[in-house]
């Protein structure tokens, strides 16, 4: 005859996924890390990029964005409505000696957001502009 089974021990909880992180430590120790070493893996070194709390390019209002300035004077702004990365999203992007001109909307088709989407999606952005390497 079997003994009955010992009680199981309870499950270990699941550590929690790097996009529950507060926003500013979810874009300050994830995200721009993971934007930085995507970069470096085309060639490039950010000259600044941060995650900044400012006034929308070309509508204005404040807003938590990241501000990326590239090499050559070629700058990008990633606004959120809120801190929160599943907020909404808007992307800028100004060529060397200009100002942006156009915001666009940024992943508003995405219901939950990653940490490698927002990545690869900014990346291929960046890339759909021919900034990075030789497109």
């Amino acid at each position: 005859m079997s003994e009955a089974p010992a009680n199981k021990p309870a499950a270990k909880p699941k550590p929690p996924k790097p996009e529950d992180k507060p926003f500013p430590e979810f874009i300050d120790t994830l995200f721009l890390p993971a934007v930085a070493k995507q970069l470096s893996e085309n060639g490039i070194t950010a000259d600044r990029l941060e995650r900044v709390e400012g006034d929308r390019p070309v509508v204005g209002g404040r807003c938590p964005m990241v501000v990326g300035d590239l090499p050559g004077g070629r700058r990008f702004w990633l606004c959120f409505a809120k801190e929160d990365i599943n907020s909404g999203k808007v992307i800028a992007l100004a060529d060397p000696g200009s100002d942006p001109t156009l915001l666009e909307s940024f992943l508003i088709d995405e219901r939950r957001m990653s940490l490698p989407l927002l990545v690869s999606r900014l990346l291929q952005r960046l890339n759909g502009q021919k900034w990075l390497g030789s497109n």
